[in-house]
């Protein structure tokens, strides 16, 4: 399991969990499953691969919302969001604010990073940090050159690359990274990972149609 701790101003930290195919399927967890992750209540989304994004004022408030992203000021409240070959995104401002965002081309291309951060900053967010998880990278990406062109009109060059093979890719990370940039958060911290390449450790619909998800989990602790 990748693990992320990062310390709040006001002396409460901001946790970011995101599973390895070790420690199972999240597409549906168990509450031990979901223990060995982050005790407490979860709010997990019924994502759309769009940019609605939810606040939760409280744990386990929104479990189940239709949207693509979530934000709280509230310790204990544990974010979550599922993917294979999606980028997981978690948000940090220093003034006590996180947001778990899950972001695929059709959520990127739709402006779900912009959004959850707007919500942040809405929340009192200022100073914001981003870590981008594991997720399909483009050598392993191929996509189709009409489409791939018109997420480049919108996004920008950057997320034409081409496969492992040459042929058209989306390059995701890039994607997310100039979302972040657009809006002005410079400090990114990624895990360079790519769930297409590395079988032993993450699920990838794309590369292998398998239908297992992690999780990403992103909550503040209390000290």
């Amino acid at each position: 399991m990748l693990a992320l701790s990062l310390e709040l101003n006001d002396g409460r930290r901001a946790e970011i969990r995101f599973t390895e195919r070790r420690e199972g399927n999240f597409e549906d967890a168990s509450p031990e499953r979901r223990a060995s992750v982050a005790e407490g209540r979860w709010t997990q989304l019924h994502q759309q691969h769009g940019a609605g994004v939810v606040i939760v004022t409280a744990p386990g408030e929104a479990d189940g919302a239709a949207a693509d992203a979530a934000a709280t000021t509230a310790s204990g409240a544990v974010l979550t969001v599922r993917t294979a070959d999606c980028a997981p995104v978690a948000l940090v401002a220093a003034e006590g604010v996180v947001a778990a965002v899950h972001a695929g081309w059709r959520g990127l291309a739709a402006g779900v990073v912009e959004a959850a951060a707007a919500a942040v900053r809405r929340l009192g967010g200022r100073e914001l940090r981003a870590y981008l998880g594991p997720c399909i990278h483009p050598g392993c990406y191929e996509f189709g050159s009409g489409a791939l062109e018109d997420l480049a009109r919108s996004l920008g060059p950057d997320v034409v690359s081409q496969t492992a093979w040459d042929t058209p890719a989306f390059d995701i990370p890039a994607a997310a990274r100039a979302a972040l940039r657009r809006d002005g958060i410079g400090q990114i911290i990624e895990a360079n990972r790519c769930t297409a390449c590395e079988a032993e450790s993450w699920y990838s619909h794309r590369a292998r149609g398998e239908t297992g998800r992690h999780v990403m989990a992103t909550w503040i602790s209390a000290s």
